[in-house]
């Protein structure tokens, strides 16, 4: 399943989160804690917003900045990735399994995951002719898909 380790390294993965923290000279408050528990039941993607927006139907006191802030140490510790959407929004990948891009179709709004090796030529090519090492994590390729595309044809 895209987004997710196997049950065994997700678990120890977020039981890792308070040590990380810590590691890093932050607390582990009881925010962080819902918030750890709120992406911990997420799979695949999710919006600061939609995060936050969680947190608060548990906890109505939930602060945006602490939910971001924490959002940013947990991407550096590598438990979420974010990516931007269609809309050009920020999106959080909750444990990314493998780095991935997005296809993003402009007139119905579906996304689809580009793998490394869908696009290996085209990030050799960046490398090799401009100097240019691609971040797959944060590729996102807006265009039409092909039903889109079958219907304007019509």
């Amino acid at each position: 399943m895209p987004g997710k380790s196997s049950t065994a390294t997700a678990q120890t993965d977020w039981e890792a989160v308070p040590d990380r923290l810590h590691e890093r000279g932050l607390r582990w408050t009881p925010q962080r804690r819902l918030l750890v528990e709120v992406l911990a039941e997420t799979d695949g993607h999710i919006t600061g917003a939609e995060l936050v927006e969680r947190c608060r139907a548990i906890d109505p006191a939930t602060t945006p900045s602490t939910v971001y802030r924490t959002l940013d140490v947990l991407e550096d510790i590598g438990l979420i990735r974010h990516a931007h959407g269609l809309d050009g929004r920020e999106e959080f990948h909750v444990l990314p399994a493998i780095e991935h891009g997005h296809l993003h179709c402009s007139q119905c709004g579906n996304s689809w995951e580009i793998e490394a090796d869908e696009v290996r030529g085209l990030v050799r090519d960046f490398d090799k002719q401009r100097g240019f090492s691609v971040d797959l994590g944060h590729l996102s390729v807006v265009g039409i898909c092909n039903d889109c595309r079958s219907r304007s044809d019509d």
